[in-house]
């Protein structure tokens, strides 16, 4: 990203902390370098160590600032407290970004309790524990804040085959609409995007396996602007809900898919023609990925 992509003037976030989930790969380090750019100290959190400071590294070199590398799995609450002590020592956070997430297609007769936990305990527990800790430091201390939470653009509708994303989705967003009304008195915001067709590595991976890769910006057929979203357009929004100024906008979820939404078009409808062969094809390149960049 460079600075002619971005809406704002730089040091619009000046003074701002910023914690993203999920920020070494993705969406998460789009939207970390967005507010890097602007002013922002970043702080950027997963599970994946190496991941998280060649991320933090490449960044620091393009823009300078501070970005700092914190592994942690946002599934346990003692690594989330000590993680939010660590960030704590040098000043409260101003905004949290609550982007990690996990997804993969499945038939849901075949998912088994492992399965759907792999992907709830990320998005929903972890999405969870993680604003109810900062939460109650911002309560604590007295200190305006917000959160924003990344979601999907289907999530006033329905997609077969990713029952535990869809479900965990939801509750993301009911916790944003609910806690946006118990925290304002107190001056905390919550807010939520809804992203539509952004081609990722991850997204690639677990949802379009063997599929042709789609590119950013690039052609998309079933949208009504006839292309996929571009990355700084996301961040362009992201960087909108954490600035200052627009403390009286909570409890929203903004969609960003170019309409597609509008359609009410029945996800991924397609695979219920699938074969139980196709299914475990889908299965195998999943893991594949998986195996492949597991500790990476």
């Amino acid at each position: 990203m460079n600075e002619n992509d971005l809406l704002y003037r730089r040091g619009l976030l000046e003074g701002q902390r910023i914690l993203v989930t999920g920020g070494g790969t993705g969406l998460g380090v789009v939207m970390a370098d967005a507010f890097l750019m602007l002013g922002a100290d970043v702080f950027i959190c997963g599970r994946r160590p190496a991941v998280l400071e060649e991320a933090a590294d490449r960044l620091r070199r393009r823009h300078g600032g501070l970005i700092r590398a914190l592994p942690c799995d946002i599934r346990s609450d003692d690594e989330i407290d000590a993680m939010l002590d660590t960030i704590w020592a040098g000043g409260p956070l101003t905004a949290l970004v609550n982007n990690a997430a996990g997804n993969f297609l499945s038939r849901t007769e075949d998912l088994t309790p492992g399965g759907f936990d792999a992907i709830s305990r990320i998005v929903f527990r972890g999405g969870f524990l993680l604003t109810a800790a900062c939460g109650r430091r911002w309560l604590r201390d007295g200190v305006a804040a917000s959160v924003v939470s990344i979601l999907a653009s289907w999530i006033d509708g329905a997609v077969p085959y990713t029952v535990p994303s869809a479900m965990s989705k939801a509750g993301i967003e009911m916790m944003t609409r609910s806690l946006a009304v118990e925290w304002a008195p107190r001056g905390i915001r919550l807010n939520a995007i809804a992203p539509g067709s952004f081609p990722t590595e991850g997204v690639q991976a677990h949802l379009r396996p063997g599929e042709p890769v789609l590119e950013a910006g690039g052609p998309d057929e079933g949208n009504p602007m006839g292309r996929n979203g571009r990355m700084t357009e996301l961040a362009n929004l992201a960087a909108f809900l954490v600035s200052p100024g627009v403390e009286y906008l909570t409890g929203q979820t903004i969609t960003i898919d170019g309409g597609a939404h509008l359609l009410r078009t029945p996800g991924l409808a397609e695979r219920a023609s699938w074969s139980d062969e196709q299914w475990r094809a889908e299965r195998e390149s999943v893991r594949e990925y998986d195996r492949t960049h597991r500790g990476s």
